[in-house]
């Protein structure tokens, strides 16, 4: 898996963001697990997954955020 980039991220809408927070979340897991058995030496994936999911959170909240401010714009204008 390699590192999400702002530009790959910004073309994405909320729904597949979520379905790709859910798969590195599980990914994460999977990876985890393995190394908590010894069977892999994936520290950098684990850390190169934590980033990419916090990119991931900080967009979905960017465009929450658009989106709460489009409507609470709509609300103020309509006193």
């Amino acid at each position: 898996m390699e590192p999400m980039k702002k530009d790959k991220l910004s073309g994405l809408d909320p729904a597949e963001m979520k379905a790709k927070l859910t798969e590195i979340e599980e990914q994460s897991f999977q990876l985890r697990f393995r190394m908590s058995m010894g069977q892999t030496e994936g520290l950098r994936k684990i850390r190169e997954m934590r980033k990419d999911k916090a990119r991931l959170m900080t967009y979905l909240r960017a465009k929450e955020l658009q989106g709460a401010g489009a409507s609470s714009n709509s609300i103020r204008g309509a006193n």
